[in-house]
């Protein structure tokens, strides 16, 4: 497998590992970026980018990068908050009116951020291709009656976060998401990054390539498990209940591609996620472009809900107003073990399968991985967690207990 790019010498343990992804890892086509302090320490890519064409995965690659996604959604939230045309604590109503319904009336942005609003799905079957229709879904979720009583508890809105999250980006700022991300974080930032491709991109994409669930000995995640056994639970209806979009022939379809969903479906690289968090790292600001203040990073950085029992995902989770933090999983049954180890510094968001965007502002990284071939959770697997491991060795951090999250 021949691997593309360029890494510093002290990160070369990143390029073994790239290239052990593939050789042992079953990794088909796959990109790593890498920052320090601003700099560009590691960019490498690889592979097949589409099996079917034998299409070699280039430079120019883009693939979904799934729930990566929520990290350029909340970016945006904390972009409107740090200029004070958000309150993080206000009702959503102040900006949404119609979100005010069915026990909804106190819900806060912050809810929605931290996922505790109750909404990971919603009762009511969607029709086919709801997702491609922004106010279909966000007009669904104003209506809806929460699952659970709001700020009790969280559940991972994995594909309702970005209609949510969205709507009050766009009532706010008068953009829709999309046009928002690309104004004033892609363009500014010249990132190859769009939560709604052009039609003119799309020759770029690499298709996602879904796990096979029913092969013998799969360890499949619970989250899955008791979803396939019962759509009305949660989990179930968060992942079924989504209008045909799971289904392969719809999430790598043009349609898809060219919608805004806002949890999912964003179209970028290694690069673009290296890229969107590199000013993070760096207190807000890369060269002449300020995304947030220092203020706003550090509550970007904090944790604002944890729980031992995500009543979606069903296993350990902890958010930091939108984005993901460290989290150990290793003491579950091997079904559920994916976590995200990183350091506590560091805030970001994974994609289901695998991929993985972050900032390090203490260690002053940022970090992207985006892959074509999935794994069978939402968390990291050996593939992207064998890339930030080498990482942090680089950067001599170390270990809190055997195989588990770093500190320096």
């Amino acid at each position: 497998m021949s691997i593309h790019g360029k890494h510093e010498p002290e990160f070369v343990e990143v390029l073994a590992e790239f290239e052990r992804n593939f050789a042992e890892r079953s990794e088909v086509g796959a990109s790593v970026t890498v920052t320090v302090d601003g700099r560009t320490v590691v960019d490498l890519w690889g592979g097949v980018a589409d099996p079917a064409t034998g299409a070699q995965w280039d430079e120019q690659t883009l693939v979904d990068v799934w729930s990566c996604t929520k990290g350029a959604t909340a970016l945006c939230a904390h972009i409107l908050a740090d200029h004070g045309d958000l309150d993080l604590t206000a009702p959503v109503a102040r900006y949404w009116p119609e979100f005010a319904r069915n026990g909804k009336e106190g819900v806060r942005v912050q809810h929605l951020l931290d996922h505790q609003a109750g909404l990971a799905g919603v009762r009511d079957r969607l029709p086919d291709g709801a997702f491609y229709d922004w106010e279909l879904m966000t007009g669904t979720l104003a209506a809806a009656e929460p699952l659970w009583t709001p700020g009790t508890t969280h559940g991972y809105h994995g594909l309702t976060f970005g209609f949510l999250v969205g709507e009050v980006v766009r009532r706010v700022s008068g953009l829709p998401l999309a046009d928002f991300f690309a104004t004033e974080v892609a363009g500014p930032l010249g990132l190859d990054f769009w939560l709604s491709l052009p039609e003119g991109e799309e020759a770029r994409v690499a298709p996602t390539i879904p796990p096979d669930m029913t092969e013998p000995g799969t360890p499949v995640p619970s989250l899955t498990m008791i979803a396939m056994s019962d759509p009305t639970s949660v989990p179930g209806l968060m992942v079924l209940n989504t209008g045909g979009y799971m289904l392969p022939g719809q999430f790598n379809s043009r349609t898809a591609h060219a919608s805004t969903i806002g949890s999912v479906g964003a179209l970028t690289n290694a690069r673009g996620l290296a890229g969107m968090y590199r000013p993070l790292a760096l207190g807000g600001t890369f060269g002449d472009v300020r995304l947030v203040s220092p203020n706003q990073v550090a509550a970007m950085g904090r944790v604002t809900s944890a729980c031992s029992v995500d009543a979606a995902v069903l296993v350990p989770t902890r958010f930091a107003s939108g984005f993901v933090k460290s989290v150990d999983n290793r003491h579950l049954p091997p079904n559920d073990q994916e976590g995200i180890l990183l350091s506590e510094d560091a805030f970001g968001h994974s994609g289901m399968g695998g991929a993985l965007g972050f900032a390090d502002p203490r260690a002053r990284v940022s970090f992207g991985y985006a892959m074509n071939r999935q794994g069978i959770g939402i968390g990291v697997n050996e593939r992207g967690q064998s890339l930030v491991d080498a990482v942090y060795r680089a950067l001599g951090y170390h270990r809190i207990t055997e195989g588990g999250a770093w500190f320096g």
